[in-house]
């Protein structure tokens, strides 16, 4: 009798101690995606043209339809919340007019811009259903910009030009705001769309534009405003790899 309640004793300490044992704290995938985006002009958020004039001379710089491309890490902070980085190539195109008064003067040329830059994004998603989930996001892009760039219009002829877009500073901030869509699949991966919007903080780059004639000169100076729309097509790969739960269910079930 005596051994058994040892035995009785021994099996309700070993269950005790099982039973106090912290949980395991859950954990939240983390994904790698890619994504590719059309960059679009607009005028409801800053000013995709800019005219500048001095006297005979005037000069306009017109935001076109560019393009960008990366690869995003999204990392999963809660069922409700994720981390979304990465790092992105983005290409700016600008057509570039200019004319000079009473002279029958004018030319056109194309003007490029490449910048690099990191988004760090706070990202909320709801399940709408099964397989869609819908996202927003906030957050700020750490940008880079390399070099300045120029061109040169009608060389060796009677009128020249040229445009040089000057940077100043190489590292920029910009603000940072994506809403979209996205279909989910265990086995495929996440299929998203979205678009999003990307406003500096400071000026892209300072224009300076300059005329020339027989010796004479005709200067003007201005600043080019980077803000896009973009349509956002981003790629997540299935997740074999995570110890979290592989098809992470939504906040709404």
């Amino acid at each position: 009798m005596s051994k058994f309640l040892w035995v009785i004793l021994v099996l309700s300490a070993s269950t005790s101690f099982a039973q106090s044992k912290p949980k395991k704290k859950e954990r939240f995938p983390s994904y790698f995606g890619i994504q590719v985006r059309p960059v679009l002009p607009t005028r409801y958020v800053g000013e995709p043209n800019v005219t500048l004039t001095n006297n005979e001379f005037s000069t306009t710089i017109s935001q076109k339809t560019g393009y960008s491309f990366g690869g995003t890490v999204r990392a999963g902070l809660t069922k409700l919340l994720a981390l979304e980085t990465g790092i992105n190539f983005t290409q700016r195109q600008y057509g570039v007019t200019m004319s000079v008064a009473d002279s029958n003067v004018f030319a056109k040329n194309e003007l490029t811009f490449i910048s690099y830059d990191v988004p760090v994004n706070a990202l909320v998603y709801v399940q709408l259903s099964e397989r869609f989930y819908m996202n927003a996001s906030l957050g700020t892009a750490l940008t880079f910009k390399p070099t300045s760039v120029g061109i040169l219009t009608l060389p060796g002829g009677k009128y020249t030009f040229t445009h040089t877009g000057v940077v100043y500073s190489k590292g920029a901030i910009d603000f940072n705001a994506n809403v979209g869509f996205e279909y989910r699949t265990e086995k495929s991966g996440f299929f998203y769309i979205g678009g999003s919007a990307r406003i500096p903080f400071q000026p892209l780059f300072d224009i300076v534009a300059q005329y020339k004639y027989q010796g004479y000169k005709n200067t003007v100076y201005g600043s080019v405003d980077g803000t896009f729309l973009a349509i956002d097509l981003k790629y997540f790969f299935p997740n074999t790899n995570s110890r979290g739960e592989q098809f992470q269910r939504g906040p709404i079930e």
